[in-house]
C-alpha cells in the first residue's frame, strides 16, 4: 500500500495557509504588538531614557542601529559571522572591493546573502521550537498538577485560579485534603520568570503535599516548608506563601502569610485587610510564623491574590492597581467564588487589552455559605 500520498496530505498547503492569515489575523494589531516586546526585549532602560530625548528623526536612526546591535550580540559567534557575510553580499551587489579595486565577479552575491540570511534565521528559528515544545512540556505538567477549580467542601464556595503569562509559570495555587475535618489551600509567588520558577514552584508544590498531613500547627508546617526551601533553593530566590486551612461547615479560616501580599476580607459590603505576616520563604534558613484564625458570617468573603492582578498594566503602562479592586470587589459580594473571580478575570482583561501579561495571575476565593 502506497502511503506516501498520504503522508504528503498530511502537511498543510502553503498557499492556502497564506490566504487563511491574511483573512483571519489582525495585522497591524499583530505587527504593533510584536514591535513593542522587540523594543521591550533589546532595548534597556538606559537606552529608552536617551530615546525619550531625542526628535523623532533621529530617535529614529538610533532605535535601528540599537535593535540591531543587540540582536547581533545574542547571536552565537558563528551565526554572527555569517550574518555580517550575508549583510555584505547584499549590500556589495555583485563586485567585492579588494585593494581600492573593483573585482567584477559573475554570480548573483545578494542571493547568495539572502540564503545566508535565511539559513539563521532557520537556525534560530529551530532553537526557538524546541524551547518552545520543551516549555509546552512543562506546562502540560503544571496543568496536570493544578487542583479542580471549584473543590467541595460542605459550606463554603471555593475558586481557584491561576494562570501564568508565559508558557510556564512561578505562581502555584493547590488544595490539599487532609481528611474529614482538614482542608489546605496555598497561594504562592516564586520570585524571578520563566522556566527556573517554574521548577522551583513544582519543588515547593511536592514539599507541602509531602509534609501537610504530618504538621498539626500551620506556623510549624510553614516554618519547615521555609527551611527546606532555603536549603534547596538558589541563591537571592524566594517565594511568598499564603497557606490557609478550613474545615467543612465551620466559621473559622486559619492562616499563615510568609511575605505574600495581605488577603482581603469582605463583610457586609465592607472591606478589611488581613496580616501582612512575616518574611518570605528562602531568605533565612531559621523564621518563626505566626498562626491567623478569621471567623467568617454567611455570605462573607476571603479574597487572596498574586500581584499579577493589581500590577497588571495595559498598553499605556497604568497599572489596574489595589484601589481599582478594592473599589469592585464590594459589588460582587452576592456571587459566588467562581462567578467572583470570573469577574475579577474578566475586568482585568479588559483593562490590560492587547497589552501582553507581565505577571502571572492567582486567586483563591472562599465565601462562606
Amino acid at each position: 500500500m502506497d502511503t506516501t500520498g498520504a503522508k504528503r496530505n498530511t502537511q498543510p498547503n502553503l498557499r492556502q495557509t497564506l490566504r487563511e492569515d491574511i483573512k483571519t489575523a489582525d495585522l497591524w494589531t499583530s505587527f504593533r504588538r510584536d514591535y513593542k516586546e522587540l523594543e521591550k526585549f533589546y532595548i534597556d532602560d538606559e537606552k529608552k531614557l536617551r530615546l525619550d530625548q531625542m526628535k523623532w528623526f533621529r530617535r529614529m536612526f538610533y532605535l535601528a542601529w540599537w535593535l540591531i546591535k543587540s540582536m547581533l550580540l545574542k547571536l552565537t559567534p558563528a551565526r554572527r559571522i555569517l550574518l555580517f557575510i550575508g549583510f555584505f553580499f547584499i549590500l556589495g551587489g555583485g563586485s567585492i572591493i579588494i585593494h581600492n579595486e573593483e573585482v567584477r565577479t559573475t554570480g548573483n552575491w545578494q542571493i547568495l546573502g539572502g540564503v545566508l540570511l535565511l539559513f539563521v534565521l532557520m537556525l534560530e528559528l529551530k532553537d526557538k521550537l524546541l524551547a518552545r515544545d520543551e516549555l509546552e512540556a512543562g506546562r502540560k505538567v503544571q496543568q496536570a498538577l493544578m487542583p479542580a477549580p471549584s473543590p467541595s467542601v460542605a459550606g463554603w464556595s471555593v475558586w481557584l485560579f491561576t494562570r501564568p503569562a508565559n508558557e510556564v509559570g512561578g505562581d502555584l495555587v493547590d488544595f490539599l485534603n487532609f481528611g474529614s475535618n482538614r482542608n489546605g489551600l496555598v497561594l504562592a509567588d516564586v520570585s524571578g520568570k520563566g522556566l527556573q520558577a517554574a521548577l522551583l514552584t513544582a519543588k515547593l508544590q511536592a514539599t507541602i503535599r509531602a509534609l501537610g498531613q504530618d504538621y498539626g500547627s500551620i506556623s510549624k508546617l510553614v516554618s519547615k516548608i521555609n527551611e527546606i526551601f532555603h536549603r534547596d533553593s538558589l541563591p537571592n530566590m524566594f517565594a511568598s506563601l499564603l497557606y490557609a486551612e478550613i474545615a467543612p461547615d465551620s466559621a473559622h479560616i486559619k492562616f499563615v502569610n510568609a511575605g505574600h501580599l495581605p488577603p482581603l476580607l469582605l463583610q457586609s459590603g465592607t472591606i478589611r485587610e488581613m496580616s501582612k505576616g512575616e518574611q518570605a520563604l528562602g531568605l533565612i534558613g531559621t523564621s518563626a510564623y505566626a498562626e491567623h484564625t478569621v471567623e467568617l458570617q454567611p455570605g462573607d468573603i476571603f479574597f487572596a491574590y498574586s500581584d499579577g492582578l493589581t500590577e497588571a498594566r495595559n498598553e499605556r503602562g497604568e497599572f489596574f492597581g489595589p484601589e481599582r479592586l478594592l473599589r469592585l470587589l464590594p459589588t460582587w459580594q452576592n456571587l459566588s467564588a467562581e462567578r467572583i473571580g470570573n469577574a475579577v478575570t474578566t475586568e482585568v482583561d479588559w483593562f490590560v487589552g492587547e497589552a501582553r501579561a507581565n505577571d502571572d495571575l492567582s486567586l483563591v476565593i472562599l465565601k462562606r455559605l
